[in-house]
């Protein structure tokens, strides 16, 4: 058999060469069609990552250049400056304001408690006026409006180029920050390169929108920064203050607030804000805070007159009592109906007889805010200053009937043209009134006791007070209308107010006057406790400092009583009194009718008075009180003796500068020289103050024999000792000393 192909194997091999050929190229094919897609990928991350790049950059070149703010922007930017420039002047103003008025207030408060020296008072003097002008500037400045100079097209333009290139030389910074970061720490590339060429591959799908971005929000909320501010606005931005309006026209807390605060803006005070205003009884309240000046200003003559006529209140109806823990606060009272209706004063506490201590607190009157007008009477050297009409003797009646129900204490009436509290009647264990003579005597005796009762502490070990007991009772003096003493007795009574208080001896005087022409001395200010009703403004300044006005103390703003009209009548201040805040706030002391002082004066005569009987005859001095009171029942008042005599000897001023100085320490048992130079400096500073260019041995050597010479010269007999308590011993006095020079009439 022939092996050669026939045509049909011809044509088969064909057809499957044919067939096959595809199959061939298909498998040749394939590989190169799997290797294809990889350099797309890698094209593609490549474009993507470029792209991101130039995002990145077209970003960058946009905000370098300021691209993404509009002119508008720029231009409230550089308006801006001249707004803070403007505010600049104004903070500054107020800044030197404050200081001066702080420099008042220390010098104020040292007045009020130690006095002034002559160059204190003429500081004071000279930085008022400061106060006053610079006030005056910052009024003048708070209503200049602010009137901005508008940027032109080239000073935009270079605004943009200069922060362009502040943006640039920042960028730099960072660059060369970050360059020698990777220069010290090349690991730190492993971190980099990944972060930056993601964040490139995310840009690169992400193109920027390269265009202006709106003005900012707090650009746009300060009006000063608008085009129309070519017209002028004030310095808090805002165009008008909307117009005040009348407390009456309040009827919810939040509107009473926007009152005052309309009230006092109107008036040039720059408030933060007004809070917690609150419906009283009488009217409104409310607390003010201030963002620059001081509250004091509020009570300035013209400033509290015009916001009575604002806010259309009563006839000296606006209190401001600024707070003593905050010198930007104050609280303000709005009176639109008298403040103490009968609901809020209440009613006289009944007192049954002996059953109080004199050390126990008295509720004697409310005040405004509903505060208790409640005090103990123990230690108290008290001076109650008021006009006539003022309630000043039913005031002291009050405190007189609190004492009256005591067992352990005393009182005496003492009155010079009256009959003082003698609306007690036989609850009065000893009357002096109307009578020189006999009130000379009740003080000679009481200066006598003094010595006596110091040589009882000594001898029963009871320290430097008395201890006061129902055998040892106190003595509550009670002396109304001070200046009418005669000027001998005028001296007795400073001398038992300097001695008599570490003797259970205490005194409660009243005076239509607070100055030291009336009183004899300047010795209201040294006074613990004061009560002021209707007054006037020198009273109020001498008793409780030149900055009493202005913190809130307005007795002078108080109306005395008429025939026919009660007016403030019985309404006081208060300073000093124990267990109670010196705080500016009016009080009313509850009224104590002649039929209820009567009632009362009665029943307690009847339940029998404190026995002073067995406190005197230990002292000594029973025959000289039994005198007194064989005088009391047989000494008509008055006839020619009224007038007292006024061959009382002056207190020589050395002693009584000592004295004093033991007072204003709080009586301690001794002081030395170098503790009393400063207050005979302050007395006299050229006279005691010769000796302040020695060292302090010289000085002191110098001070002690000056001292010896003038208690010498005034036949005052009394030495300096040495004080052993003291380190080092040094030369000084003893209080029982000094008080023994006073009792012996020196």
């Amino acid at each position: 058999m022939s092996t050669e192909p026939t045509p049909t194997d011809l044509e088969k091999e064909t057809s499957a060469e044919a067939s096959a050929v595809p199959e061939t190229a298909s498998a040749i094919e394939e590989p190169a069609d799997q290797a294809a897609p990889a350099p797309s990928l890698a094209r593609t991350t490549v474009n993507r990552i470029g792209a991101g790049g130039r995002n990145a950059g077209a970003s960058l070149r946009h905000v370098l250049t300021t691209g993404h703010q509009s002119d508008d922007e720029i231009r409230r930017l550089l308006v801006q400056r001249q707004f803070g420039a403007y505010e600049e002047v104004r903070d500054t103003a107020r800044e030197e304001l404050d200081v001066v008025h702080s420099r008042i207030t220390r010098l104020e408060r040292i007045g009020a408690e130690d006095g002034w020296t002559p160059e204190q008072r003429q500081e004071v003097k000279v930085l008022r006026e400061e106060r006053k002008g610079r006030a005056s500037a910052l009024k003048d400045l708070m209503k200049a409006p602010f009137e901005p100079i508008q940027p032109t097209a080239d000073q935009i333009k270079r605004a943009r180029r200069a922060g362009s290139t502040r943006r640039f030389v920042a960028l730099l910074v960072v660059i060369g920050l970050l360059g020698a970061l990777l220069v010290s720490a090349p690991q730190l590339l492993l971190l980099a390169l990944p972060v930056a060429v993601a964040v490139l591959w995310w840009l690169g799908r992400r193109p920027p929108t390269l265009v202006q971005r709106p003005v900012p929000d707090r650009l746009l909320a300060q009006p000063a920064l608008a085009l129309s501010a070519q017209g002028g606005v004030t310095a808090a931005g805002v165009e008008e203050e909307p117009a005040p309006y009348a407390i009456a026209d309040a009827s919810t807390s939040e509107e009473a607030e926007e009152a005052l605060r309309r009230a006092i803006v109107r008036e040039g005070g720059e408030l933060r804000d007004v809070i917690d205003g609150r419906r009283e009884p009488w009217g409104w309240s409310a607390r003010a805070r201030f963002l620059s000046g001081s509250p004091e200003a509020l009570n300035e003559d013209k400033v509290y007159r015009n916001l009575i006529t604002t806010l259309r209140l009563r006839r000296n109806g606006l209190l401001i009592e600024v707070d003593p823990e905050s010198g930007d606060v104050c609280d303000v009272r709005m009176l639109l109906r008298d403040p103490f209706t009968p609901e809020l004063v209440g009613t006289v506490p009944y007192r049954p007889p002996l059953s109080a201590a004199i050390r126990d607190p008295f509720d004697l009157g409310v005040g405004m805010d509903t505060t208790k007008l409640m005090f103990s009477l123990a230690g108290l050297m008290l001076l109650m200053v008021g006009d006539s009409g003022s309630g000043k003797s039913g005031v002291m009646l009050a405190m007189a009937e609190a004492a009256t129900s005591t067992r352990d204490a005393v009182v005496i009436n003492i009155d010079p043209v009256g009959t003082g509290v003698g609306e007690l009647g036989p609850a009065i264990t000893l009357n002096a009134y109307m009578d020189q003579d006999r009130i000379a005597a009740v003080f000679d005796f009481l200066i006598q006791l003094c010595s006596a009762r110091a040589r009882q502490r000594m001898a029963y070990g009871w320290g430097n007070k008395w201890r006061v007991s129902e055998e040892h009772p106190a003595m509550c003096v009670f002396v109304d209308e001070w200046p009418q003493l005669s000027e001998k007795n005028k001296k007795k009574l400073i001398k038992l107010l300097l001695l008599a208080r570490k003797e259970a001896i205490w005194f409660y005087a009243g005076s239509q006057f607070g100055t030291k022409e009336h009183l004899g001395e300047a010795i209201g200010p040294k006074l613990k406790g004061k009560l002021l009703g209707a007054s006037r403004r020198v009273d109020v300044t001498e008793l409780l400092g030149g900055g009493a006005i202005a913190e809130g103390y307005r007795p002078d703003l108080l109306q005395a009583a008429t025939e026919t009209d009660p007016g403030d009548a019985g309404q006081i201040y208060a300073h000093g009194l124990p267990g109670m805040a010196n705080r500016p706030t009016r009080f009313q002391v509850r009224e104590i009718t002649p039929e209820h002082a009567a009632r009362v004066g009665a029943e307690r005569a009847a339940a029998g008075l404190p026995d002073v009987t067995h406190t005197l005859t230990e002292a000594g001095m029973i025959k000289e009180w039994n005198k007194l009171l064989k005088a009391e029942g047989s000494t008509a008042p008055g006839g020619p003796s009224a007038g007292g005599g006024d061959d009382e000897p002056d207190v020589p001023r050395v002693l009584l500068v000592i004295a004093e100085a033991f007072v204003q320490e709080d009586d301690p048992e001794y002081l030395t020289l170098d503790q009393l130079h400063r207050y005979l400096r302050k007395d006299d500073v050229g006279k005691w103050g010769r000796w302040d260019d020695r060292d302090d041995q010289g000085r002191l050597r110098e001070l002690g024999k000056a001292v010896a010479r003038e208690l010498r010269n005034a036949k005052v007999d009394l030495a300096s000792d040495r004080i052993r308590e003291a380190e080092g011993q040094p030369r000084g006095f003893y209080a029982n000393a000094v008080q023994r020079a006073l009792a012996n009439g020196s």
